[in-house]
């Protein structure tokens, strides 16, 4: 039941950043660039006060953090510029469903021969990709936002894999955010930036709270999950942010969509299971 409650916790907190980042970027009171900065930036000061309270070192001058770092701030860049043109349920699915097909592509590299039933699985949920992006007469998804939410998508599949070897999660989390730092300054000095108070509030509730928090609890329960079920519990993450987005965005749920989030969460689960059945017929 603990795992179970930490990990709806760490789902309800992706979901959250997908509805906090559209309702500070896309009606402009702040543009991505700042949210960037300031997501990464309160999620770095809160994590590093808690290591420093709790008598921890930071892990900087590590090979892993450097991975750590770089797979974060590909994530974050292509997440805050993914919301200026798509919804966050929408946003969610193309994100997660990217994050599933890689880590299931990771799996297979490193692992076991796929068998049919993960590869016709992969084939589904990217199917599901395909319907959400295919343009028709009533308009088309963004093609720039989705291609920017999918290097989102590879970004946190990444992180996501480092993390299951992490060893302190809270300073592992802390490190990761403070080597980012840097690399999120570049973007106001090439973007410029522009702030509003409604914009800096969202974008450290953020960073601090959904995001750093989030993250740490993520990487506590991926000490303790398998990378199967990772995956698995990933895949509440669009259904929630869809709620979200309905409830507190107004935004509007098509026939498309659940029925892309449909094949998405459907294909991943099928493949997914063709573990417990292997292990059935032992």
């Amino acid at each position: 039941m603990r795992i179970f409650f930490l990990t709806t916790v760490a789902m309800v907190a992706f979901a959250a950043n997908s509805i906090l980042t559209r309702m500070a970027v896309e009606p402009g009171h702040i543009d991505p660039a700042g949210f960037a900065l300031l997501r990464v930036a309160a999620g770095a000061a809160v994590l590093t006060i808690l290591v420093a309270v709790r008598g921890d070192r930071l892990p900087l001058f590590r090979r892993e953090r450097i991975a750590g770092a770089l797979s974060l701030a590909l994530y974050m860049i292509g997440f805050s510029l993914a919301y200026l043109t798509l919804d966050a349920g929408l946003g969610a699915l193309i994100l997660f469903g990217v994050v599933q097909i890689a880590m299931f592509g990771h799996g297979a590299l490193v692992g076991s021969t796929p068998t049919g039933r993960q590869v016709s699985g992969a084939a589904v949920a990217f199917s599901g990709l395909i319907l959400v992006l295919w343009p028709s007469g009533g308009g088309s998804t963004d093609l720039v936002g989705a291609g920017l939410m999918a290097l989102a998508g590879l970004g946190w599949a990444a992180y996501t894999i480092i993390g299951r070897g992490a060893g302190n999660p809270l300073a592992v989390t802390a490190a990761n955010f403070l080597l980012c730092l840097p690399l999120m300054l570049l973007l106001p000095l090439l973007f410029g930036a522009t702030f509003s108070t409604t914009g800096i509030a969202l974008a450290v509730l953020s960073g601090g709270v959904t995001s750093g928090l989030g993250y740490a609890l993520w990487y506590v329960v991926l000490k303790q999950i398998d990378g199967g079920t990772a995956a698995v519990a990933q895949l509440s993450v669009p259904i929630i942010a869809i709620l979200g987005g309905v409830v507190m965005l107004g935004e509007a749920v098509s026939a498309t969509l659940l029925s892309a989030a449909a094949l998405v969460l459907g294909g991943i689960l099928w493949a997914l299971s063709a573990k417990s059945v292997r292990a059935d017929h032992r």
